[in-house]
């Protein structure tokens, strides 16, 4: 039997709403900065809700030449962003060979906002290049990754709502884990755009006030955007060149709940099934576990069977796992979520601290469990758990250690 590699993270890049940079993206998890607000990249004003986490002030050309940033959709310029971040920071650019390395990207919506300024140029009959189509199929960004950084040991692409990101992080650990790979670049990139703001105001899922994981009266999920990334690589590699090490994917699960499109199971068991698993996988038992970054999406029901799930997977214990979510500091960035709260996790880890659910309304008496609506404390956790459940009962569960 093939010995199995520990997959350990030494890069990470994001950009967000909540953060530009590692630095700055940090300083808004630890003094619960959120980056919700009136939408600005189009017109919401016919919505129910017109609010959400949109990266401010961004101008593609502090980032890219001209030529390059009109060949790049939003979500690739994102990707490119964040990723770049994480090659650098892994210093990992002029030491490894590239048939070693792979690129796993988690995407959603991918080119689809300047694919409507196309439409929208079509029907009005005027001129509009095809290049703001480039981006419009998912697997642009694994493509436009593996190329600018010259990876050519594994291209993938991972499309399954919002836990795409999450998975694409587990694959990529399993794949260095059975030595199929010395490193893979992984995570994910969205971008909002009007149909999918239009689509989930449709859905009715979404609250006109900034998300309120877990607290009363909260009505949905806010919207968000970015992209983030972790330079994934074998541990004795690591180790001989002398690398920071942040972490390790430990272990990871993902399941199929085939239960309903948009709902999630009611009672909780196949959620907890996939965080058990995610937890075996590891080599762990829940005991080991010190809090868990929740997918924690705001809208009624979700909140309510994680918090079930919570307590199937904790049992008597569950008080003492907090059930955070830091969706209401970066919104739900949808193909990138569960990458950006990955992210957050292994930070969190790193600084000891668990984050703090913001904009707390006050108890739901469905979700009595400890959530930290009082802020972030300080934590000596060496496991936490980041849940990604999708719809579709495309549901994922990693495992990060420090």
């Amino acid at each position: 039997m093939t010995r199995r590699r520990r997959a350990v993270i030494t890069g990470i890049g994001i950009f967000c709403g909540a953060g530009k940079d590692i630095p700055s993206f940090t300083d808004s998890l630890i003094n619960g900065k959120s980056a919700i607000a009136e939408l600005e990249l189009f017109d919401a004003s016919r919505f129910h809700s017109r609010i959400g986490a949109e990266i401010r002030n961004y101008r593609a050309s502090d980032y890219f030449a001209p030529s390059l940033a009109r060949k790049l959709s939003r979500a690739d310029q994102f990707a490119m962003i964040a990723a770049g971040e994480a090659v650098s920071d892994s210093a990992l650019s002029n030491c490894r060979i590239s048939s070693e390395t792979g690129v796993c990207v988690g995407a959603g919506a991918a080119g689809m906002y300047q694919g409507e300024f196309w439409l929208k140029a079509q029907i009005e009959g005027k001129k509009a290049s095809p290049g703001l189509l480039r981006g419009i199929l998912p697997d642009s960004t694994a493509t436009l990754l593996a190329k600018n950084f010259r990876f050519r040991g594994y291209q993938g692409t991972v499309t399954t709502a919002c836990s795409s990101s999450s998975t694409a992080i587990g694959m990529a650990a399993e794949m260095i884990s059975r030595g199929e790979l010395k490193t893979v670049l992984a995570g994910g990139t969205d971008a909002l755009s009007l149909l999918t703001f239009a689509g989930f105001n449709s859905l009715r899922v979404v609250d006109p006030q900034p998300c309120s994981p877990f607290s009363i009266g909260r009505q949905g999920i806010t919207l968000g955007e970015g992209a983030a990334f972790f330079m994934l690589e074998d541990e004795e590699s690591a180790i001989a060149r002398g690398t920071r090490i942040y972490g390790a994917i430990s272990g990871y699960a993902v399941a199929a709940e085939a239960f309903h499109m948009t709902a999630p199971e009611p009672d909780g068991h196949n959620a907890a099934r996939v965080m058990l698993n995610a937890l075996s996988s590891a080599g762990l038992s829940a005991g080991d576990v010190g809090w868990v970054n929740a997918h924690g999406t705001g809208t009624p029901m979700n909140d309510v069977v994680e918090s079930k799930a919570a307590r199937l997977v904790f049992g008597e214990n569950v008080m003492n796992v907090p059930l955070v979510s830091t969706k209401g500091m970066t919104g739900h960035c949808l193909g990138a979520a569960g990458a950006i709260e990955a992210v957050a996790t292994i930070i969190a880890l790193d600084r000891k601290i668990i984050p703090q659910t913001l904009n707390f309304r006050g108890n739901d008496p469905e979700c009595p469990l400890e959530y930290r609506h009082a802020g972030k404390t300080v934590s000596d956790s060496k496991v936490a758990i980041s849940n990604s459940f999708a719809f579709g009962g495309n549901i994922t569960s990693l495992v990060l250690e420090r």
